[in-house]
């Protein structure tokens, strides 16, 4: 492959990154594309000669970041925890697997750790996971359509379940806003839950990516009971009442290491 393909692929990896966390220390590029910080530098100058990034002293941001959305702050948060869920979580799928994945920072993390799987299918209502995930690889990528919520750019509503509804696939992995022993896996957002709801309707397994900061919180709407749920991937062994349910539920348990 020429060497300019080699530099345009790091190029487009160094964006999808930056776009998904907001900021990006070159240390960190380096180590996660397996070359020099020298290297890193010299990738990123074009970028911030066309203004698709800004560069700061040990690294780069995007030229929002003043404004940092929502999504971006949440992308921030327990990141090192969400990599090695995504990680984990990328181990189980295989090329050519077939996938829905909803809108959140652990799903997003995910599709960064699918990047180089090959000839998937994936269904999403997030912007940020098509494109981080479409023409690579062979990858048939499908996004909901609907209106597009300002702050992370993910569709919700009718015209998204009717879209869903297309589709059969083999996993669902979703994100989750809090767990809690009684009430099961819940959300925020009415509009998160119902279409978190449609995908697992159409998947044969669920797999449910959250980090620990979730256990033993609440929120006001209901997803779903562990007994809808095949595989919890997450970074810290669950509280002892939801181990005693998930074993009782045959839910899958595994922890990032």
């Amino acid at each position: 492959m020429p060497r300019s393909l080699f530099h345009s692929k790091r190029q487009s990896q160094i964006l999808q990154r930056v776009r998904l966390r907001g900021a990006c220390r070159i240390g960190e590029l380096a180590g996660e594309l397996d070359v020099s910080d020298e290297t890193v530098r010299r990738d990123i100058q074009p970028l911030a000669e066309r203004g698709l990034v800004h560069r700061v002293h040990g690294g780069i941001i995007l030229p929002e970041r003043q404004r940092e959305p929502p999504f971006q702050r949440r992308m921030q948060e327990q990141r090192e925890a969400k990599q090695r869920i995504a990680a984990l979580t990328a181990s189980r799928i295989h090329d050519g697997d077939t996938l829905m994945m909803d809108t959140g920072s652990t799903t997003a993390y995910v599709a960064l750790a699918l990047c180089e799987h090959a000839n998937l299918l994936v269904v999403t209502n997030s912007v940020e996971i098509a494109r981080t995930l479409a023409t690579r690889n062979g990858n048939r990528v499908y996004m909901a359509g609907g209106e597009l919520r300002p702050h992370d750019g993910a569709s919700f509503g009718p015209a998204a379940h009717a879209f869903v509804r297309q589709f059969n696939v083999a996993y669902a992995i979703l994100s989750i806003g809090a767990i809690d022993a009684d009430k099961g896996f819940m959300d925020f957002h009415l509009c998160e839950g119902e279409f978190s709801q449609r995908v697992m309707q159409q998947a044969e397994q669920v797999i449910v990516v959250a980090d620990c900061s979730k256990f033993g919180r609440r929120a006001p709407i209901r997803v779903c009971g562990e007994e809808q749920v095949n595989v919890l991937i997450t970074d810290a062994e669950p509280p002892a009442p939801l181990r005693a349910r998930y074993r009782e539920a045959g839910v899958e348990v595994q922890v990032a290491g």
